[in-house]
């Protein structure tokens, strides 16, 4: 199909103009850590090296950033006030009192919520497209804020499952799945998720234009957090079906787009299946939904063991 105009364009652009890993600092570690039979640990190690160019591989500045937004279509689902719903959900994590604020402070995490104009919800996308391309496109920048802060470690997600619907749909129009597929999903929503792929049908064959469409502001600001940590040379943890939405955005513009990420958990098996799809096997499989970049900040750890355990490593065997 023909694309809409020049934001977007500017977007597939940066998007095809990624920067490779450095697969030599990869190499370096895994000479570092052979024979000791670590499995994944190294894999993982060896990853972050590519990733930020740097070895040994340690993560220093790991940060969890979580974008909340809102829909209309939320009012078809059960919530009777999504704005004031989602404000809440950002002052609890805010003020501590949600599990991944209290796994940050715990293991010296640093943790960032972005409000995305949370008194505006994006449109119903039952009866007509989520966003302009204009707003889409400004959003995917605001998003590519999140690595302003220095990370080298970002764990991406959704502050709270408002985005999940509109997550199903946007994977649901690149894979080109029907509603149905999404089996765990209460038959109510799936009604309203084929009401949705419908409505859109035939205007879907561009990536991004199915994000605007069928997406709300946080997917679009992950993409852009995404794009961006790789141009900073910041390891991405994806957690939750709004960043595996964005993830697949990209995907769908270039396979080689999500080298830098990996997923931390799936929720669903749909969303395994469709990571594994693009090359990111889910990290843990605790059974954890719902809970915002709670899966991410456990990941971290271990990402972080895994580069603890690869300077030592070098360390011990410089020395020896």
């Amino acid at each position: 199909m023909t694309t809409t105009g020049l934001p977007f364009d500017d977007i597939r652009a940066l998007v095809r103009g990624l920067p490779t890993l450095n697969g030599d600092a990869a190499s370096r570690v895994h000479e570092t850590m052979a024979g000791l039979h670590l499995g994944r640990m190294e894999d993982l190690a060896a990853w972050f090296a590519a990733v930020t160019g740097r070895t040994p591989p340690r993560v220093l500045r790991p940060v969890v950033a979580l974008f909340a937004a809102t829909h209309t279509v939320s009012r078809h689902l059960g919530s009777a006030d999504p704005v004031r719903e989602a404000q809440a959900r950002v002052e609890e994590i805010a003020a501590g009192a949600a599990p991944v604020s209290q796994l940050c402070a715990a293991n010296d995490l640093g943790l960032n919520v972005f409000d995305l104009a949370l008194d505006l919800p994006v449109g119903d996308v039952t009866e007509t497209a989520a966003l302009e391309e204009r707003a889409c496109a400004a959003t995917i920048a605001f998003g590519m804020e999140a690595v302003a802060g220095g990370a080298d470690l970002l764990c991406l997600g959704a502050a709270g499952p408002a985005a999940d619907f509109s997550a199903m749909a946007v994977l649901s129009a690149l894979t080109g799945e029907k509603a149905e597929v999404w089996s765990e999903t209460a038959p109510e929503k799936r009604a309203l998720l084929a009401k949705a792929l419908d409505l859109h049908c035939g205007r879907l064959g561009d990536p991004l234009e199915t994000l605007r469409r069928l997406g709300g502001r946080e997917i679009a600001a992950l993409g852009g957090a995404i794009v961006a940590a790789r141009t900073q040379k910041v390891a991405v943890l994806l957690d939750g079906l709004a960043a595996t939405a964005a993830a697949a955005v990209l995907h769908a513009l270039d396979r080689e787009a999500l080298a830098h990420c990996r997923l931390a958990g799936a929720e669903n098996p749909v969303q395994r299946e469709i990571a594994l799809d693009m090359g990111l096997p889910p990290l843990l499989d605790l059974g954890i939904g719902g809970q915002s970049g709670v899966t991410s900040a456990l990941a971290a750890g271990i990402l972080r063991s895994a580069g603890e355990i690869s300077s030592g490593m070098a360390q011990a065997r410089s020395s020896g």
